[in-house]
This record gives C-alpha cells, structure tokens and sequence, in this order.
C-alpha cells in the first residue's frame, strides 16, 4: 500500500466565492504517450493517496474509464463526492453547444454535477486529435468577445442549473480579461494558465490574482511528456535548470518537488500529471513539508525566460501565420 498524505494536511485555496479546494491536484491529460486506462489506474492509485482535485477535459478522450474510478471509490466508501473537487473542460468545436458537451461530460464522468468547468481555449478553432503543428482549419477564426461572450453565457447558464458549481476561463490573455470580465454575470472562479519556473507570466499572474480569481497552473513541471509536436528547439528544461537543482539538493528532493514548492507558495494551483505512483505520490507530499526559504523562492523568481511551450499554433486563423498572434503580446486583442 503506498504512503497514505492526509488530504487535510494539503494546503488550500479560498475562493471569490469562500469555498475552499486544493492547492495541488491530478491533471488527466496524457499527452499521446500514455492511454486511458493508465491514467485512469493513476487517479484511482491517486485518489487513495490523498488527492482530492482532479483536473480534466473532455478532449484528453479519457472521462468515460476515470468516471468509472470516481463512481467506484465513492460506491466503495474510499471518499465521499463533495470531497472531490472535479474538473472538466468545453472543447473548442462545442461553443455553440455548452450544455450538449457538459452533459456528455456528466453522463462519462457518472456525475451529478462537476465542480469547475472551464472553456478550454477561448476560440472555437478545432483541430483533430494528434494532429500537426502546421494543421489549419478554414473555418478557424480571431478572438471575438462576442463570440466568446456567448459560450460564457451557456456557462453561466451551467450554473443555474446545478450542472457546475463554478465556471473558469483557460488560455487567457490580459486584454481578452479586460474585454470580458466586464460582461460577466457570473464572475470565473480560475483561470487556468500555463505556469512553471521558466514560464512564470507575472503580468497575468498578478492580474488575476488582483481580480480575485484563482490561478490554476499546467505544465508545472515543465512538462517533460508534452507531445513532440509541442516542443521546439529553444524548449528549456526546467529541472535541469542548474539554480532550481542545487534548491532541489538542498531539500533532498527531486527537482520536481522545488517546482511544486514553488508553485504553491506562490498562489498558483499546479496540476502535475504523472502515471507513476511513486511520482505522484511524492508530490503531493512535497508541499506539505519543508517549504522553500525566501532566498529560494527568491532564485525562483529569477528564473523566468519567458519560455512557452503550448504555443496553439493550430488554432490560428487565415492571416495569422505566428503563434504569437494568440497571446496579445502587444497589449491589445490580435484581430
């Protein structure tokens, strides 16, 4: 029987709203390296270690087989449902069909209702599973507050009828928040972001946390198992990074474990993703002990390169021919 972490002992977050969720969790998204029923072995093993948030999508093609773990460990007494704290995600080809793709989501997940549903990428550009980095749609268009206004709309409506108890926003920018929080009856609880050491978005970052919202971090670890048609050459590797492993040394751990140290202590949520017991074990464990000192947390901070890995490439539209077209980088909407 692996090691057992008090779920209690785990840091929490507070929400704008007071309730309460961890500030570490299981994310389900396998990369094109490992198949449902692993990650479905690794949340039942996870759950029994002590997690308590899990983060998934409908669009990592896995809820059906992680809906039967989450209705077998409640059945069988391992936790209770408002222990968990469940995520799912509106995939882009459903926009215009919110209530549709979360219903699915349900029926999968065998739930009554998840506890945080997101739109996954804030256009309803689709591509095909696994498909290249130079894959386009021709119906792929630019960020429409209109369009997106819309989709948020039918989130809120999700609320209304108890189908999510909150709702969350994913691959945001800061011009696209100030263009739609505003509009908002039902303010997004988290936004969920790309975070790790060399990526650390302080603009954003701060922004949302001034806001209220919740910041949920993916590629944590700097994501090591991404797909290679994620990866470019100028990719740094995070826990190879000389500074964090010598932090990493220093506690006794392995340089993951000061990438999720950090992440916590800082605000963020992280969302480690690993099929290996032993691996997500000790994360969890990680942030319940021996926090990193000022002066560590410190070298952190310095070690951000603004190194994005999920760059969305396939989600641009005709015209836009660089990813960066996604990202607002000059401090407006890119049409």
């Amino acid at each position: 029987m692996a090691d057992f972490i008090d779920p209690r002992r785990v840091p929490q977050r507070t929400l704008c709203t007071g309730d309460r969720m961890p500030a570490l969790g299981m994310g389900t998204f396998g990369s094109d390296r490992f198949g449902a029923a692993e990650i479905a072995a690794a949340v039942a093993g996870a759950i029994r270690c002590g997690y308590r948030l899990f983060d998934g999508a409908a669009c990592y093609g896995n809820e059906d087989l992680i809906g039967e773990v989450y209705n077998a460990a409640i059945r069988e007494g391992a936790v209770t449902r408002d222990e968990l704290f469940i995520t799912s995600k509106v995939w882009n080809d459903m926009h215009e069909r919110v209530e549709e793709a979360c219903d699915k989501t349900l029926a999968d997940l065998k739930l009554d209702y998840v506890d945080l549903y997101f739109v996954h990428w804030p256009f309803a550009n689709y591509h095909a599973p696994g498909c290249s980095v130079d894959s386009r749609s021709p119906d792929a268009k630019p960020f429409s507050v209109e369009r997106f206004m819309n989709t948020w709309r039918q989130m809120e409506a999700l609320v209304d009828e108890g189908k999510t108890r909150f709702i969350g926003m994913s691959n945001m920018t800061v011009p696209k928040l100030e263009a739609v929080l505003p509009l908002c009856r039902i303010k997004p609880v988290a936004i969920e972001m790309e975070l790790h050491p060399s990526f650390q978005q302080p603009e954003l970052f701060d922004y949302v946390l001034e806001k209220g919202i919740q910041p949920i971090g993916f590629c944590p670890l700097g994501s090591p198992t991404r797909p290679d048609r994620d990866k470019t050459p100028d990719d740094v590797a995070d826990m190879e990074l000389p500074q964090l492993v010598e932090i990493a040394r220093a506690h006794g751990v392995h340089p993951a474990g000061v990438c999720l140290k950090w992440a916590v202590q800082r605000g963020q949520t992280p969302i480690p993703f690993s099929v290996h017991e032993s691996q997500y074990v000790s994360n969890l464990k990680c942030v319940t002990e021996d926090p990193l000192t000022d002066d560590e947390m410190a070298v952190m901070r310095s070690l951000d390169q603004n190194c994005r890995f999920i760059k969305g490439q396939v989600f641009l539209w005709e015209g836009a021919n660089d990813w960066r077209a996604l990202w607002d980088l000059d401090g407006s909407i890119t049409k």
